[in-house]
């Protein structure tokens, strides 16, 4: 009788998948080069007549006993149906263990009904797979990490509306209240009471300066023309209040989100802050527009300088607040050539 490798075709003798045929026993009656280099076998007189099952995986990774009754890839012979398993472990020859991906299909022998394999090393696979989730599960992570750091800044700005409302609501209306009482009290003296008329007019003084500070304290926890008139009029405000000349330009067509109209007003607040403190300016300029990102642009005539790292350079928590709008910082400083900050933050259509 012919022989079963006389009857396969020569090319599965070139090809890299490994193909193997057991008979109704489970015996090995053929192996491509490939089946043999995969185990690390030398050559095929090593692997037939061999028992399939003790030869790919007589026990378990663990050490448990393995039986042939159990194992999912002899099952075609009695079954007649294809099988296939991605969860399968084959031991080599030297003992070691690979993770195997593998098809099992019937086939009519002489002396009756056998299997044919093919199976490969799925170690790669797994790696891409693993290094694959462990890829997804960064971007989650980071993914979720700008998410919280987003409803962080808005729980920020949204406590920054409130305490700049009440401050104006509560305790400026009632120093308001207090200096009417005052005026109104000095007024109904009688006109030789200089002495009370004074101190008077000191505690007026002082109220009125407890009034000025509490606003602008107000102004600098959340400024209200950001939310009366949008991001441009509010850094239009604090370029006015600013103790180096700075001039403010460009423009856009509608309101954007409030929480990125915050951000942004603070990273320009932050920006100028930190050129007037380190720069020894002369000039600031400010540059906002907005196409298909809000562009923010804090450019000094300064000394320059400033490291690489924005958190090695007083422009800390900058790039975080760009960050957690997926937006991008870039800071611009040669020495002796100014300072350019310049930040992009997507902003919905």
């Amino acid at each position: 009788m012919q022989s079963i490798g006389t009857v396969l075709p020569d090319i599965l003798d070139s090809v890299s998948q490994v193909i193997w045929v057991v008979d109704h026993q489970g015996n090995l009656l053929y192996t491509n080069p490939a089946g043999v280099a995969v185990l690390g076998y030398g050559t095929t007189d090593e692997l037939l007549g061999r028992s399939s099952h003790q030869t790919l995986h007589p026990y378990r990774p663990d050490g448990t006993p393995y039986p042939a009754t159990e194992c999912p890839m002899l099952r075609p012979a009695v079954t007649g149906v294809p099988a296939h398993g991605n969860d399968e472990w084959f031991m080599r020859r030297d003992g070691s263990f690979f993770p195997a991906s593998w098809w099992a299909a019937p086939v009519d022998l002489p002396e009756g009904r056998g299997v044919v394999y093919s199976f490969f090393d799925a170690t790669e696979n797994r790696e891409l797979e693993r290094a694959r989730l462990e890829r997804d599960a960064a971007r989650i992570r980071a993914d979720e990490s700008r998410a919280a750091q987003r409803r962080i800044m808005r729980s920020i700005a949204s406590v920054r509306r409130q305490t700049a409302r009440d401050l104006h609501d509560g305790a400026q209306q009632r120093l308001v209240g207090l200096l009417i009482g005052l005026r109104l009290t000095r007024d109904l003296l009688p006109d030789h009471a200089e002495e009370a008329s004074e101190l008077l007019d000191n505690a007026i003084a002082d109220a009125q300066t407890a009034i000025d500070e509490l606003r602008e304290l107000a102004h600098g926890v959340y400024p209200s023309v950001l939310t009366a008139k949008g991001l441009l009029a509010a850094v239009e405000s604090l370029a006015e209040r600013c103790a180096v000349p700075t001039t403010v330009v460009g423009s856009y067509t509608h309101r954007l989100p409030a929480e990125v109209e915050s951000n942004a007003y603070f990273v320009v607040a932050e920006a100028l802050t930190n050129a007037v403190k380190h720069a020894t300016a002369s000039h600031i300029r400010i540059s906002i527009e907005c196409r298909d990102a809000l562009c923010i642009e804090v450019a000094d005539d300064g000394v320059g300088g400033v490291p690489p790292s924005a958190g090695r350079s007083g422009l800390t928590g900058l790039a975080d607040r760009i960050s957690a709008f997926d937006g991008v910082l870039v800071i611009d400083s040669p020495p002796g050539r100014g300072t350019l900050v310049r930040a992009e933050i997507p902003v919905p259509r």
